[in-house]
Order: structure tokens, then sequence, then C-alpha cells
């Protein structure tokens, strides 16, 4: 039998799960590069700019039909990349980035209105991946609310220490912060623990 035959048959067998995973966090921890990964390992394609400059992602993406192969399961995801989630949004920001006042302040406005939006889409999901910066201090507000509303809405999630692949990462501060929380420290840019975050993801979908 033909190798790639065997590979369809090994898929074939495989239980499927069907998830709306939502990816949620603070402005800048890298959750669209975390979306743009998952979707490059299934489809080759990115789904949303990546540019440094804050706030770039101001509206949900939703993608359907990602699949991955997550140990025995097929995992068929949809997939929401969310605005970044903060307390206050200062115009004077984007204009260290070069944009005048006048789009400064129109990017702001559309800012607020994602991070509204991305809160509305907590009870759109079935499972939700926290990302959180592990070379900034864990002890934003964003974070606690994340993880309360989740609670509250009794919805399963992961927390993702990201950036592990920096020298100033400190995923033990992020592991220490939320103890009682299932922790997965990753790399999203450099693909480090990510087949370990999406067994978790399975475990609780």
């Amino acid at each position: 039998m033909k190798a790639s035959l065997i590979l369809k048959n090994i898929i074939a067998r495989k239980r499927r799960k069907k998830v709306t995973l939502g990816i949620f966090g603070e402005v800048g921890a890298g959750k669209t590069t975390l979306a743009n990964l998952l979707s490059e390992m299934a489809t080759g394609r990115k789904i949303g700019n990546v540019t440094g400059i804050p706030h770039e992602t101001r509206n949900v993406v939703k993608v359907e039909n990602i699949k991955l192969n997550v140990d025995e399961y097929e995992l068929d995801l949809t997939l929401m990349d969310t605005p970044g989630v903060a307390t206050y949004i200062d115009y004077r920001e984007f204009m260290k980035h070069g944009l005048s006042k006048e789009e400064s302040l129109e990017r702001a406005r559309e800012a607020a209105k994602g991070v509204i939006e991305a809160l509305k889409h907590l009870d759109q999901v079935d499972v939700a991946i926290i990302v959180v910066d592990s070379t900034r201090v864990p002890f934003d507000q964003v974070n606690m609310v994340l993880v309360g509303n989740l609670e509250m809405r009794k919805i399963p999630f992961v927390i993702a220490a990201n950036k592990i692949d920096r020298e100033d990462a400190n995923p033990e501060m992020v592991r220490e912060l939320f103890k009682d929380k299932p922790v997965v420290p990753i790399s999203a840019l450099k693909r480090i623990n990510i087949e370990n975050m999406l067994e978790r993801v399975v475990q609780i979908a």
C-alpha cells in the first residue's frame, strides 16, 4: 500500500473534534502571530497582519475549516483572532509609529470598538486561548478580566505564555500567577511547544 494511502487511512480513523477556538489577550501579546501560525499549519495562508503597531487587529477575524491532527484527533477549528484587549487607549501611541494626529485619533476610536467586539465574542467560542507576553510582568488587569469572564461563562481556556524564545522571557512568573490554571509556555514566532498547547485544547474541548 502506498504511503499516501496509508496516511489517508490513518487520518480517516482519527476521531474528529469540531471546535470554535478564540484567541484573546492584551495588545502586543502575539495573538495574530499565533493565529497566523495555526492557519499556516493547516492551509499555508496567514489570516492577519503583524506590523508592530498597537491594535493592528481591530476587528474579529474568523476562519473556518482549519484542520489539524492532534494525537488521535482531527481538530476541525473555526479560528477567531480577536482585537487586543486594553483598559486604556492613548492615540499618541500611534503617532510614535508615524501616523498623523488625525489618523491616530481614528485608529484609537477603531481600537476602542475592537476591545468591545473582542469581549462580545467570548460567548461565541467553545475554547479560548489567552495569550500572555511572558517578557512582561503578567499582573495585568486585562489578563485577570479575561480569566474572570471565561470562568464566569464556564468556557474552558488555556493560557499561552508566549515569546519564550526571547532571553527576557519569564514563563515561570506566568505559571506562578496562574498556578491553578492550565499554562503552556510557547513561542508562536518560532513554533515552540505549539503541539503541547493544541493537546491541551483537545483535552478540554
